[in-house]
């Protein structure tokens, strides 16, 4: 109830704000509307540095992971010929009996591939296969009715991959249709 109603005398000092007082609360919502202008471009710049950050980290990771499997690539490359030459071995004495020597050739070819295996080297899988030039490389086009045209007909040196990285595409013979 004002004071008016309550049948008291009107103060107009007191009901209506001196000039001062009005030109102070202008200035005051002036200062608090450049305050929360502040505040927002300020919390605004800080959602973008932490999602910024936020990228930084997940490229960070992408980038180890990265050069972690291209030095493990690179350490494991050079063990890729050994693998050959336990297999051109393995074949020679297939061919000519080889008794302990064959036993022990293929003893230490098996534990060769193991420990390829565990560093994550896998063999790519290539006879009878379509052609992938992706995984494959055509040394060689046979023309057969025997198989599908792009059917791999025989692996001329295996391939490998380190997890999803291909250390060395196989080197194949690929099927295509007589003329």
């Amino acid at each position: 109830m004002s004071s008016q109603e309550q049948g008291m005398p009107i103060d107009p000092a007191r009901e209506l704000p001196s000039e001062p007082a009005t030109t102070e609360l202008t200035s005051l919502a002036e200062e608090l509307r450049r305050a929360v202008e502040e505040r927002d471009q300020l919390q605004d710049k800080w959602l973008r540095a932490l999602a910024e950050l936020d990228n930084f980290r997940k490229r960070a990771a992408r980038d180890l992971g990265e050069a972690r499997s291209f030095a493990a690539a690179e350490a494991v490359h050079p063990f890729l010929t050994v693998v050959d030459g336990f297999e051109r071995a393995l074949a020679h004495t297939r061919a000519g009996g080889g008794g302990e020597l064959r036993t022990g050739i293929e003893l230490l070819h098996r534990q060769l591939l193991e420990a390829l295996r565990k560093a994550g080297v896998e063999a790519i899988e290539a006879e009878g296969q379509p052609f992938d030039p992706h995984r494959h490389e055509a040394i060689e086009m046979a023309d057969t009715d025997a198989a599908p045209e792009g059917t791999i007909l025989a692996e001329l040196q295996r391939g490998y991959r380190l997890r999803e990285r291909l250390l060395r595409p196989a080197m194949v013979r690929v099927a295509r249709r007589k003329a």
